[in-house]
């Protein structure tokens, strides 16, 4: 027994072939598997399937800007654990854990710079960062972009991807819903376009104040939006919800989204309504 448990683990090691775990990624539609790089390459949707797959906010901005070269705005520091708030775990450990994951110092990350020639600025939201959960630094974030985009006299684009509001906050996390619907008014009031892009999932509190209050509300195919996800809702009312219920393609035909955009189109589609809702000249041929 000792010469085969000393000889077979250096046999199995010698067979074994070094794999990187992230080469391939698996569609959860088709369950079809794509290498890494492809689906990188393709603005993270699955070939064949056109599913999309969530984004990073880096590569969110850079998608979006001209040549992906934009002004990164710095983000007012704000208390990490207000209420010393434990569970499970530290609520300052999973802060550290979700900063050394993403490399953010929280789930809102802005820009600002050119699209198709237009000065805009840009909030992304960042599912990776603790579900994209709305607290004290996601809403000082976003009330930073919307005041940017005041000073600067610049349209100003949301893409959120949220599960809602962030518990380890409380209340301090609550009161980021008020604060930014005021600063979304304060950019109405100057005249200046709001647009939100809705991206997977969109919910909560996110979905019950800023996500909700653009001139124009576009979602990514496949979306799920929502306050209450469907599975509260057929546990409360005890019925099954019809096929699609509450993703992108459902809200469009019932008149709670503008428009369904595939992410290839996006950054056009961005562009146009930018020019448009500002006057700006249209881009040449």
């Amino acid at each position: 027994m000792s010469w085969i448990s000393n000889v077979a683990p250096k046999i199995r090691s010698f067979l074994k072939r070094d794999t990187p775990e992230n080469l391939w990624v698996k569609c959860p539609e088709s369950g079809q598997l794509v290498f890494h790089k492809d689906v990188e390459a393709n603005l993270w949707v699955i070939p064949g399937s056109e599913h999309h797959l969530r984004m990073g906010a880096v590569a969110r901005l850079k998608s979006v800007f001209d040549d992906g070269r934009y002004e990164d705005i710095a983000i007012p520091d704000v208390p990490a654990d207000p209420l010393k708030f434990r569970d499970e775990k530290k609520y300052a450990d999973r802060i550290r854990d979700a900063r050394a994951k993403t490399g953010m110092p929280d789930t809102v990350k802005l820009g600002f710079g050119k699209l198709e020639g237009t000065d805009v600025t840009v909030g992304v939201q960042d599912f990776d960062f603790m579900g994209g959960s709305l607290g004290m630094a996601a809403g000082e974030a976003v009330v930073r972009g919307l005041e940017t985009a005041v000073e600067r006299k610049t349209p100003f684009v949301m893409f959120t991807a949220s599960g809602g509001a962030r518990m380890q906050e409380g209340m301090f996390s609550l009161m980021q819903m008020p604060r930014t619907t005021i600063a979304v008014r304060r950019l109405r009031a100057a005249r200046l376009p709001y647009i939100v892009v809705l991206t997977n999932p969109t919910t909560g509190g996110v979905t019950a104040s800023y996500a909700m209050l653009g001139d124009v509300h576009i979602a990514e195919p496949g979306a799920l939006i929502c306050f209450a996800g469907p599975r509260v809702i057929e546990q409360t009312i005890r019925e099954k919800l019809p096929p699609g219920f509450q993703r992108a393609e459902y809200l469009k035909d019932h008149g709670m989204v503008d428009m369904v955009v595939h992410r290839h189109e996006m950054r056009a589609t961005l562009g146009r309504l930018c020019r448009l809702l500002t006057n700006a000249p249209a881009k040449a041929a």
